[in-house]
């Protein structure tokens, strides 16, 4: 490939054509979790079939949305991936393009809840988790929600704190068990409130929960399942709880730059993320949860996954425009109830 990118201007004359293609170049804007295995699970085979050069770019949300908008004139990055309200904040900020579906071979294969996840056609979801609670099955019984507040088990508990990813989706699954279904989130918050002294720790990090069921400090906590390997690994009996309100969980998606100039190569990589291959090898290797229906796991790496039609069917994801507009509201009842 770097051949063919410095090749002399006479090759460029006996052959335009694979010059061309050989100069193009594909930005993109990822989260920085598990590059290596990226590289050489997608973007090196990508190359490879593409004849083109991939340029990666990684970082947080909020630096990586800030860029997109700073470049908004002209877009320095082609395709992004981002969580569902990300991809939400910037379709109303004007920086992404309606995706054309009849140019992903692989669209038909995904799961309903991954094709259109914010309804407005602007982005494909690649992988998705569900949220449920992990717990000791020796120490406790986990039927709702609203178990973890229970007088015997609510100090032994860990809550995501409201900044989290695994915050906001807690909260609203705690709301519908106690019958405080709004998108406030104003009972949950208050209830935890209540019992914020008895709750062992707001965690920031779920790395650390491990550790404080290992030591029994814990014996309950919200997780996405993303985090669940660890604690199967435990010598304590640890379950996955199936709460009678359900599961929620997230989503993180595919988007086009609005204005890029390499849209039909973004597009392309984009199939090629969602290819019934490129998802297995990442499911495989416990980097992603499958959007792609057709992806077939052994049981043991599916329960270390979020996996299954039954399962994409039932999480009960927070719409990205409810979590958009009630963000910094949560943060205030947050704080104001609960402390920072």
């Amino acid at each position: 490939m770097k051949k063919a990118l410095f090749a002399s201007a006479a090759f460029a004359a006996l052959s335009p054509l694979a010059a061309s293609a050989a100069e193009r170049t594909l930005t993109i804007s990822v989260y920085a979790f598990a590059q290596d295995d990226f590289k050489t699970l997608v973007y090196d085979p990508f190359e490879a079939k593409c004849g083109c050069k991939l340029v990666v770019e990684t970082g947080n949300s909020v630096e990586r949305l800030a860029k997109m908008e700073a470049n908004k004139a002209n877009p320095v990055v082609d395709l992004a991936a981002v969580s569902m309200a990300d991809a939400l904040a910037a379709s109303r900020a004007g920086l992404i393009d309606k995706i054309d579906t009849a140019k992903l071979t692989d669209f038909a294969k995904l799961y309903d809840v991954a094709k259109d996840p914010n309804g407005d056609g602007m982005s494909v979801g690649y992988t998705f988790y569900a949220t449920s609670i992990a717990y000791r099955s020796d120490k406790m019984k986990i039927d709702s929600w609203a178990d973890l507040l229970k007088p015997e088990y609510v100090g032994h508990v860990a809550f995501p704190n409201v900044t989290t990813n695994q915050g906001p989706p807690a909260l609203y699954m705690l709301g519908l068990a106690l019958g405080k279904d709004t998108p406030d989130l104003k009972g949950p918050i208050e209830a935890l409130g209540e019992k914020k002294d008895d709750i062992v720790t707001f965690y920031e990090k779920s790395s650390q929960l491990v550790q404080l069921m290992q030591q029994e400090e814990i014996w309950a906590a919200p997780i996405g399942r993303f985090s669940w390997a660890g604690f199967t690994k435990l010598d304590v009996p640890v379950a996955w709880a199936t709460p009678k309100e359900g599961q929620t969980g997230g989503m993180n998606v595919l988007v086009l730059t609005k204005g890029s100039k390499n849209q039909d190569l973004a597009l392309q990589f984009m199939d090629f993320w969602l290819s019934t291959d490129i998802q297995t090898k990442l499911a495989e290797k416990l980097i992603d949860s499958p959007a792609n229906s057709e992806v077939k796991l052994s049981e043991a790496t599916a329960n270390n996954l979020t996996y299954g039609e039954e399962t994409a069917k039932s999480l009960k994801l927070i719409p990205s425009a409810v979590a958009l507009d009630n963000r910094a509201g949560w943060l205030k009842t947050w704080n104001e109830k609960v402390g920072q």
